[in-house]
Parts: C-alpha cells; structure tokens; sequence
C-alpha cells in the first residue's frame, strides 16, 4: 500500500530532526530550479537504472517520494513497490504544496 502525507507533516518530521528519506523524482532543470532542502534527486526518466544505488537497500526503510505535484512520484511508488519496497508515501502537491505553504527550497 502506497500512504500520502502532506507537506505540513513533512515539515514537522524535518523540524523535529527526524530522519526522513525523500527522493525528488523530478527532472534537471526542476531539481536546478530549487528543490527542498535535504532530499536527493533520483529523476523519474532515469528511475529504474539509479534507484538501487540512490535509495536504502533495506526495503522496509521509509520512502518519502516527491515531484511538482504528486504524480510522477506515485508512479515512482508504483514501482518501487513492485520491487519489494514496503513504506512508501507520496508526498501529495509536491514541491508546488511545500512552496505555497512558504517552506524553503534550495537552489
């Protein structure tokens, strides 16, 4: 099963120094145009070939995947959890929900 999780509960988990795994699935030029602070750039168009060197090797680990708004990251979901990965949540509105609510992005 794939859980979401809004970008008010992201940030509170990163405020509260939690350990969060958060994989952007965006392209280049969107990840270059700012992306949120701490998550790592494995882009949808390369997903497959990257993935199982960019993301945890335990398979229980939790995933947070994120894109713009919210459907290329399920996708991405979609497919990790046909290779085995068990905590996955999408982050709904993307990078577009965690800009509107004023939260940092790197550039």
């Amino acid at each position: 099963m794939i859980n979401s999780m809004d970008v008010l509960e992201l940030k509170e988990k990163m405020d509260k120094g939690e350990t969060v795994v958060l994989i952007d699935c965006r392209e280049q030029d969107e990840w270059d145009a700012g992306h949120i602070p701490g998550a790592k750039f494995v882009p949808l168009s390369r997903f497959q070939e990257l993935y199982s060197s960019e993301l945890p090797a335990d398979k229980n680990a939790q995933i947070i995947m994120q894109c713009r708004s919210g459907k290329r990251s399920l996708n991405a979901c979609m497919f990790l959890q046909g290779e085995g990965y068990e905590d996955l949540i999408n982050l709904e509105g993307g990078i577009l929900a965690w800009q509107e609510n004023g939260f940092p992005i790197e550039e």
